[in-house]
C-alpha cells in the first residue's frame, strides 16, 4: 500500500532536524513522566496497601484523559498543534510542580496525588491527538511508517529503562524530588519542541465553523468514513481484549510459576525487549509490506499467542510468547497510526486522533474490569485462552464485514486500500 499521490505532500525542509528535535524533545519528556508513573505507583502501594487507593488512581489517571481527548481533538483542528502540545507539557509540568512543594513541605493528604494525576491525564487527552496530527505536518509521507516505528522503539526502550531508574530514585530519594525530575525533564521538552517551526493547519472549510460544529463534525466524518470506522471498531476491541495478557500474565506467574521477583522481572523485559524489536522492524522493513496486512495479521496474532500462554505449561515458553506479544504490539499500532496520517485530511486528523485517545485511556480499565474479576473465579489460563478465542472471533467478524473485505482485498494486492474508504456522505465541518 502506498500514500495517494494527492494526499502526499512535499518533503518538508529540514524535517530530519526537525524530527530529531521532536522525538529527542518526546523522549526526554516520556521519561520523566513514567519515573513519576512508577514512583506514584510504589508510594500509593507502599504506604496505603489499599486496593480501593490504587483503584481510584487509576480513575483520576485514565478517566480525564478519555473525557478530553475528543474535546483535545477539536483544540487540534483548530489551533497550532505545536503550542498545544507545549502547552499541555507545561500544565503537567505545573501541577507536578506545585504537588512537589506540598510534599516537600509536609502534605501527605490523597486529594492532592489524585489532583495531580488528573491533571497529567488531561494533559495527555490534550497531548494525544496533537502529537499523531503533527507528526505529517513535519515528516514526508512517505516515511511517516518508518518514524511511527521508531517512536514505538523508544517509547519500548523507555520502558526498559525507567523502571530501574524509578527503582533507585525511589530507594533513595523522597517522591518530591522525583516529581521534581519530571518538571526538568519537561522543561526540556518543550524547550526542543519550541525550536521546531510548525505552521498552524489550514482548514478546508469555505467559513468558519462554531466549535461544536466541529466536534459534530468530527463523529459525522469517524462514523461514515468506512475505514476510519472499520480501523476503530477493530482497535477498540484488540485493546479491550489485550487487556488480558498484559495484565494478567504477572499474576499467572505467581499462580503458576512461582512468586520469585525475577520472574516478573524476566516477564516484563520478555514484553518490552520484544516491544523494542518489533517497532525498529516495523521501521527499517515495515514499508515493504501492506500497511493493512500487518493490521489484520497482527490481530490474529494477538488471539493466536493469548490462547498460547494459556496453555503454556513451561515457564520458559511463556516467557516466549510473552516477547513474541511485544513484537506484535508496533505490527499492530504503528501502521494503524500510519493509515490514518495517510488517509486524513490534516484539518480532520486532531478529531480522529481523539476518538482514538479516547479508546486508547478507556480499552485497559475496561478490559480489566472484566478479566479481573473473571480471574478471581476462574484460572488466568482460562482467562487468557477465552480473551484469544474472542480476538479470533472479533477479527473474523471484523474481515467478513464489507470495509473488512475491502482491507483484506487491499492487503493481498499491497493495493491502496484508501480509494475503498471514503465517506459514505461528505461530513460537515
Amino acid at each position: 500500500m502506498q500514500p495517494k499521490p494527492e494526499l502526499a505532500a512535499a518533503e518538508p525542509a529540514g524535517w530530519k532536524r526537525n524530527i530529531a528535535l521532536f522525538l529527542g524533545g518526546q523522549t526526554v519528556s516520556l521519561f520523566g513522566s513514567m519515573l513519576v508513573q512508577y514512583a506514584v505507583m510504589w508510594y500509593l502501594t507502599l504506604t496505603t496497601k489499599d486496593g480501593v487507593v490504587l483503584a481510584l488512581s487509576t480513575i483520576f489517571g485514565f478517566l480525564p484523559q478519555a473525557i478530553i481527548s475528543i474535546f483535545g481533538g477539536v483544540w487540534t483542528d483548530r489551533h497550532n498543534r505545536k503550542l498545544l502540545i507545549m502547552g499541555a507539557d507545561a500544565a503537567i509540568a505545573a501541577a507536578t510542580a506545585t504537588l512537589a512543594i506540598l510534599m516537600f513541605l509536609g502534605n501527605r493528604d490523597l486529594w492532592l496525588i489524585y489532583a495531580a494525576l488528573a491533571v497529567r491525564s488531561v494533559g495527555a487527552g490534550i497531548q494525544g491527538p496533537a502529537v499523531g496530527a503533527l507528526l505529517p505536518q513535519i515528516v514526508p509521507t512517505e516515511r511517516l511508517l518508518s518514524i511511527n516505528g521508531l517512536n514505538q522503539t523508544i517509547q519500548a526502550g523507555m520502558m526498559l529503562v525507567a523502571p530501574p531508574v524509578a527503582a533507585v530514585l525511589y530507594a533513595t530519594l523522597p517522591l518530591a524530588a522525583i516529581l521534581s525530575v519530571d518538571v526538568v525533564t519537561a522543561a526540556i521538552g518543550i524547550g526542543l519542541l519550541a525550536l521546531i517551526p510548525v505552521a498552524k493547519v489550514l482548514r478546508s472549510d469555505a467559513e468558519p465553523t462554531g466549535y461544536f460544529t466541529d466536534l459534530a463534525g468530527g463523529f459525522r466524518y469517524v462514523f461514515t468514513h468506512p475505514l476510519i470506522r472499520w480501523l476503530l471498531a477493530l482497535y477498540a476491541v484488540v485493546m479491550v481484549l489485550a487487556a488480558a495478557p498484559s495484565f494478567l500474565t504477572p499474576l499467572m506467574v505467581a499462580r503458576t510459576f512461582g512468586e520469585e521477583v525475577w520472574k516478573l522481572t524476566v516477564l516484563e523485559l520478555s514484553f518490552s525487549i520484544g516491544m523494542m524489536l518489533g517497532g525498529a522492524t516495523i521501521g527499517i522493513w515495515g514499508k515493504r509490506f501492506s500497511r493493512m496486512g500487518l493490521i489484520i495479521g497482527s490481530s490474529i496474532a494477538f488471539g493466536a499467542l493469548s490462547i498460547g500462554m494459556g496453555l503454556s505449561t513451561n515457564l520458559w515458553v511463556f516467557f516466549g510468547f510473552m516477547f513474541l506479544i511485544g513484537l506484535a504490539v508496533p505490527a499492530f499500532s504503528t501502521p494503524s497510526m500510519t493509515v490514518l496520517q495517510e488517509t486524513v485530511e490534516p484539518d480532520r486528523q486532531g478529531r480522529v486522533f481523539g476518538f482514538f485517545g479516547i479508546v486508547s485511556a478507556l480499552a485497559m480499565p475496561v478490559g480489566m474490569a472484566v478479566f479481573g474479576p473473571l480471574a478471581n473465579v476462574r484460572s488466568v489460563e482460562f482467562v487468557l485462552i477465552a480473551s484469544g478465542l474472542v480476538t479470533f472471533v472479533a477479527a473474523a467478524a471484523a474481515l467478513w464485514s464489507p470495509s473488512g473485505r475491502r482491507a483484506l482485498k487491499a492487503a493481498r494486492s499491497h493495493a491502496d486500500p484508501l480509494s475503498h474508504g471514503q465517506p459514505e456522505e461528505a461530513p460537515a465541518g
